[in-house]
Order: structure tokens, then C-alpha cells, then sequence
């Protein structure tokens, strides 16, 4: 915990979660005295009120973080008696390094895939009968 706690990136999620803290602190004093000079009025008093509560706010989503993250370090961490297992090779990608991005462009000579399947058949005359329906409008 210690370990995670001191982590760098952890250390900057303390650093703006206490400077989140402090700038709610310091807006809700400044609305209370607001409220209390001569342009103040009721809801300077409820902005006084309600930066505290984003600080709580704050403080509560900070621990929650940690809290999951220190979880998911002891469920990956294995177990004492539990030996390591190591691979006998290293893993190897899905898919092959040389192989084309399902994300990219589709080849020009590209074919639909076939509409044998009778469910994704009714699906698609459903969906040419709403087409219809929606350009007679």
C-alpha cells in the first residue's frame, strides 16, 4: 500500500486533490464573507455552504480511487503459497504484425457477407420497411 501510495502518479493525485480541496475551502470562505458585506445576500450563504461539500466531495472520490486501486494490486499480486507461474515462451499477438487493420479502409472488390442467415435477414426487411414508412412522411 505503501508502495502505491508513494507511486509518482499517486503523488499527483494528492497534490490536486489537496489543492482541489483547499481552492473549495477558500471559495467558501470568501462567499460567507460576501454574504456578510453590503452586495451579499442568501445565496452567497448557499455558495457558503456548498464548497464544503465539493471539498468533502473531493476527499471521498480520492479514497474511493485508492481504495480501487489498492484492490486491483491485491488481486493481481499472487498469493504465498501459490507458486508463480512463468511462460515457457513468450506470448505472441492476436494478430500478426503484417496483418491489415480491421479499422482501415475496405478494399474496393469487398463483398457484403452473405444474407443466408434468416434472422439478419428480417432484420434488415424490417428495417427497409421503417425506411419506407419514414419516407412516405
Amino acid at each position: 500500500m505503501r508502495r502505491l501510495i508513494l507511486s509518482p502518479r499517486w503523488v499527483v493525485w494528492h497534490v490536486l486533490t489537496l489543492g482541489a480541496m483547499a481552492t473549495c475551502g477558500w471559495l467558501a470562505v470568501w462567499q460567507w464573507q460576501r454574504a456578510g458585506s453590503a452586495m451579499g445576500s442568501a445565496l452567497n450563504v448557499g455558495y457558503g455552504l456548498q464548497w464544503p461539500l465539493f471539498a468533502v466531495f473531493f476527499a471521498v472520490m480520492w479514497w474511493r480511487m485508492l481504495r480501487m486501486e489498492a484492490a486491483k494490486l491485491e488481486e493481481a499480486a499472487p498469493a504465498a503459497d501459490e507458486p508463480v507461474a512463468r511462460p515457457l515462451q513468450e506470448p505472441r499477438p492476436a494478430t500478426a504484425p503484417d496483418a491489415p487493420s480491421p479499422f482501415g479502409p475496405r478494399p474496393r472488390d469487398a463483398a457484403p457477407p452473405p444474407a443466408d442467415d434468416p434472422e439478419l435477414v428480417a432484420y434488415n426487411q424490417m428495417l427497409a420497411e421503417l425506411a419506407a414508412r419514414n419516407s412516405d412522411r
